[in-house]
């Protein structure tokens, strides 16, 4: 399924080479597709393949009461297909919405010359779930792998009003900007990671955050450059949590 192009204002295209996303939840009177993965649209730059389109998955039976969401953001080189299994089935087991963009580029935007197409295109496939989807506007997470876990931890700190956790797996920086918000942090590493190896990589981040005031939960593990099991079903046991008042 391909959404429709929409026309965005001047005003909102700045705000995307901030990372300022616009999309909000707003709760319809009921969920609007039925269970199953669907494609909403193409990254720019790349062919038709369906490793380069965006993906929402519903899971089957979910009630009709508000859903919680995971944007969940791929490694450099990576794609939706390839990240959906990480979280996929706990979203079919524990009904939650997970949407899975793709980069239009080898890897996110911000790592390749700073904001634009990909909050973007993240902004559009945002208003075609909340569109269609009652959303739990209290109980929405960014999370990512590698590269998608830095994406994930600069992206949700600019965005913390809208997102109330972000959960960073093996990341390599999360970058400055205008935070807005405090989210949980969730951050996880293997201390025998040889692609971002954790002393300058998440120990550093994990200082950073402390001493600016966030939560953060961090979980280092022996291993490398992976995401065990166990700290995914963590996550979501946070994800699932009903929502304290928002700060």
């Amino acid at each position: 399924m391909t959404n429709s192009s929409t026309q965005f204002p001047p005003s909102e295209r700045c705000g995307w080479r901030s990372g300022v996303l616009s999309a909000r939840a707003a709760v319809p009177g009921h969920n609007l597709l039925p269970a199953g993965l669907y494609r909403i649209g193409r990254a720019e730059g790349t062919d038709a393949a369906a490793d380069h389109h965006h993906a929402l998955y519903v899971p089957p039976g979910a009630a009709r009461e508000p859903l919680p969401l995971v944007v969940l953001f791929h490694g450099a080189g990576g794609s939706a297909p390839q990240i959906l299994p990480l979280f996929q089935p706990a979203a079919e087991q524990r009904k939650f919405l997970l949407l899975a963009p793709k980069s239009a580029s080898v890897t996110w935007d911000l790592l390749s010359g700073g904001y634009g197409p990909d909050v973007e295109a993240l902004d559009r496939c945002l208003r075609f779930v909340l569109e269609r989807f009652a959303v739990d506007g209290g109980r929405m997470a960014m999370a990512g792998f590698s590269d998608g876990a830095s994406y994930a931890l600069s992206l949700g700190l600019i965005n913390g009003q809208l997102f109330r956790q972000v959960f960073a797996f093996s990341p390599g920086f999360a970058a400055a900007g205008r935070r807005q918000g405090k989210p949980l942090v969730l951050i996880s590493h293997g201390t025998q990671d040889t692609v971002l190896p954790i002393a300058p990589c998440s120990r550093r981040i994990v200082s950073s955050l402390q001493q600016a005031g966030y939560e953060v939960r961090y979980t280092e593990f022996v291993g490398g450059h992976q995401v065990p099991p166990e700290l995914v079903a963590g996550a979501v046991d946070l994800l699932l949590q009903p929502a304290p008042a928002r700060r």
